[in-house]
């Protein structure tokens, strides 16, 4: 079910994982042409098949759902819904940890443990299997063992404090950035450890958490912080360390400004009609800019109020000066860019549900990621999987149906 040009495609990877933060980080390794083998729940599955509307299944069992949510992070991989509770469904995971690559799982620290699925116990099984626990807050530390939600670790995190309006209430930003960095950075471990594997035939744990992604993600911000030992506000739109760089009202709308330098400052400045302002030494450079903001901000609004949205996109572009709109996502997604590149996609089911997706970013010239196969139904592949790996026969694969131990779709 993978391609033999697909960059991973040797690799197999059992995915425990659920909502966003793991499976995204498998999705991505599916991408590359990993096979993914994605364990739920029988008769319930990932949380966010029902996390809707909207939902690409009209169904009426919940378990039989796939909302938009869960297709935007499982596509290219397969569903075996198995009991992971029970003694046999527990044992099942150990076999096919033994014939795996790699392993996700974001159960609360110490939670697998007690099924004998803990990194321990699979290590002594296969020990060059690559273990990834992704929880809220690792797997040490006072902390260790509280649940940790985006929404909380972005505000825990600082990422909050530094979102929003000055005078405002801090804001979360629109999507669940902290699980989304977390599962990119959860796949370049799994990657670098994969690789360490390979050499040396030796697996590793790896221990993300999304607190300390969320830190190491403020980047410039975190370091004027710990620069200056003041910590950095809240200043909407604008930028803490290059001005002019925010959003500006037009005639008829706003715009982004995103002068990077003293060069693209003077040629602003020259279409603006106030070229004064590029030689006053206020403003002549960035660090005199961003130190007299408050004088120079007014100026630049009253300047760009004059014209159209319209209007400075295509003279600012003409100069080489950053600027763009501030769309909506229907409109970034119609922007010509957007088109060129295909970012808006969609994938048919073995169902013939055709299921919209956005095209992984990731453009490799020799292996480029490929989209197989859509978001599974819950159970789609029980069967396959377990006779395809494990090699269980059709009597084996009915007992355990019988004994709830798999699932199969729900219609």
């Amino acid at each position: 079910m993978t391609s033999p040009n697909s960059a991973l495609a040797h690799l197999r990877v059992l995915d425990l994982s659920r909502i966003l933060a793991g499976p995204w980080a498998t999705q991505m390794l599916g991408d590359l042409g990993a096979e993914i083998i994605k364990i739920e729940r029988p008769n319930s599955g990932d949380d966010t098949r029902s996390w809707g509307p909207p939902f690409i299944d009209d169904a009426a069992n919940d378990a039989a759902a796939r909302s938009a949510y869960f297709c935007s992070v499982n596509r290219n991989k397969q569903s075996l819904a198995l009991d992971i509770t029970s003694e046999r469904g527990a044992a099942i995971i150990r076999e096919l940890a033994a014939k795996s690559d790699v392993l996700v799982e974001n159960f609360k620290v110490g939670g697998l443990a007690k099924y004998g699925l803990d990194y321990a116990s699979l290590n002594a099984i296969n020990p060059k299997l690559v273990y990834c626990s992704i929880t809220g807050f690792g797997q040490d530390g006072p902390d260790a063992h509280r649940a940790g939600y985006d929404f909380m670790i972005q505000g825990m995190g600082g990422l909050m404090s530094i979102t929003g309006e000055p005078d405002g209430m801090p804001m979360k930003v629109g999507v669940a950035l902290a699980d989304v960095l977390t599962g990119t950075n959860a796949a370049t471990a799994i990657l670098a450890a994969i690789m360490h594997a390979e050499r040396t035939g030796i697996g590793q744990h790896i221990d993300m958490s999304l607190f300390d992604v969320s830190i190491a993600s403020l980047a410039n911000q975190a370091l004027n912080y710990l620069v200056t030992d003041t910590p950095p506000q809240r200043l909407g739109n604008s930028h803490p360390n290059i001005v002019p760089y925010q959003a500006f009202a037009t005639q008829n709308g706003h715009l982004i400004l995103a002068v990077g330098n003293d060069r693209q400052f003077t040629s602003f400045c020259a279409i603006a009609d106030c070229p004064h302002l590029a030689e006053h030494p206020d403003y002549a450079t960035n660090k005199a800019r961003v130190n007299n903001r408050e004088t120079l901000v007014p100026l630049i609004a009253d300047a760009i109020a004059k014209q159209t949205t319209e209007w400075w996109l295509e003279e600012l572009g003409k100069n080489g000066v950053p600027a763009g709109p501030i769309n909506d996502i229907a409109a970034a997604l119609a922007e010509p860019q957007a088109r060129h590149r295909q970012l808006a996609s969609s994938i048919t089911g073995d169902d013939d549900v055709e299921i919209p997706t956005i095209a992984s970013p990731l453009r490799l010239g020799e292996t480029p990621p490929v989209q197989r196969f859509a978001a599974p139904r819950l159970g789609e592949h029980s069967r396959i999987i377990l006779a395809g790996v494990l090699g269980y026969d059709d009597a084996m694969l009915g007992v355990l149906e019988a004994d709830n131990i798999i699932g199969t779709p729900t219609e």
